[in-house]
């Protein structure tokens, strides 16, 4: 591999390893304060796809899509915990399971109702449609290098809003002892939904900025759930450090390993079998690092208590 292709795939890995934060940080908030499993997180991510593809495509402006699409992502986040989640806070997590994968259904099928089968696509802004130059011949699509720049902003904002404000430390007090901060006094419902809040808009502006480079279809927040939760657990469950150095870390291994493995085993074995089964044994590796890092760290790389 040349040095071009290495930059490009690293910068890929970033890319990927950026949304899966943007959807891993607001999931161990929810996971990590409010001990609450939420697997309609990825549907969340979906919707907002299609609320920024949908307007975007009555408007003709992915500007507008943006505007509209991560406000009413958060806001359907808030209703979906007050009419539907808020009662089962208190439940084991088989009911908390079994409630949220019921509105994964409903949301595939509802995506089905309003915009068909038939997967929909979102354009990439005119302003962004160029590419970057870093110099020595090297470039890389504008768009996905400002899903990184977005990616790092978000991180920054979040490290700032959790480790600065008055809502940041309840946060931090949530996750540490949630029944007393109930007993202090705080408004414990208010928190929780605030934090779903934060959590949904996230998994929305998630889905804005994969809309222009993937088909948005019924069932997308899936397969990005189940990666989303290896970053979790890698990262450590409640950390937002733990979640981002995890994202990275897996969007880049996931990434090279989809094209160095292929390579390496072509050395090893008759080339045509190499490039059948690179690509399967590849689709492993992060479930491979998210067993080693159980094995020696069970509390995840970057733990809730020493990231403060």
């Amino acid at each position: 591999m040349t040095l071009t292709l290495w930059l490009t795939q690293i910068l890929n890995g970033l890319q990927y390893g950026v949304l899966l934060f943007l959807l891993a940080a607001g999931l161990t908030l929810v996971f990590g304060i409010m001990n609450f499993v939420n697997l309609a997180h990825g549907s969340l991510y979906m919707m907002g796809a299609y609320f920024a593809a949908a307007v975007a495509a009555k408007t003709g402006s992915f500007f507008w899509g943006a505007v509209v699409a991560v406000p009413a992502t958060l806001l359907l986040g808030i209703v979906i915990e007050r009419v539907a989640l808020a009662k089962l806070f208190a439940r084991d997590h088989l009911d908390q399971v079994l409630a949220t994968f019921g509105l994964v259904l409903f949301f595939n099928e509802l995506v089905r109702y309003l915009w068909g089968s038939s997967p929909v696509y979102s354009t990439t802004p005119e302003w962004l449609s160029g590419a970057v130059e870093f110099g020595a011949g090297i470039t890389y699509p504008a768009y996905r290098f400002a899903i990184i720049v977005v990616g790092l902003l978000v991180a920054l904002f979040l490290y700032w809003l959790i480790n600065r404000t008055r809502v940041g430390m309840l946060i931090r007090a949530g996750a540490t002892n949630a029944s007393m901060v109930s007993a202090l006094g705080v408004n414990i419902k208010g928190l929780n939904t605030l934090i779903f809040g934060l959590g949904a808009g996230l998994a929305g502006l998630a889905g804005l900025m994969a809309a222009p480079i993937i088909s948005v279809q019924s069932g997308m927040g899936e397969t990005i759930l189940i990666q989303t939760l290896v970053v979790i657990i890698v990262g450590g469950i409640g950390s937002i450090r733990g979640a981002f150095l995890a994202a990275l870390i897996v969007g880049v291994v996931d990434t090279l390993g989809r094209i160095m493995l292929p390579i390496v085993m072509s050395l090893l074995m008759d080339p045509s079998i190499a490039q059948a089964a690179g690509p399967a044994i590849a689709s492993m590796l992060i479930y491979v690092l998210m067993a080693a890092v159980l094995a020696f760290k069970p509390q995840g790389l970057f733990p809730v208590n020493h990231s403060r």
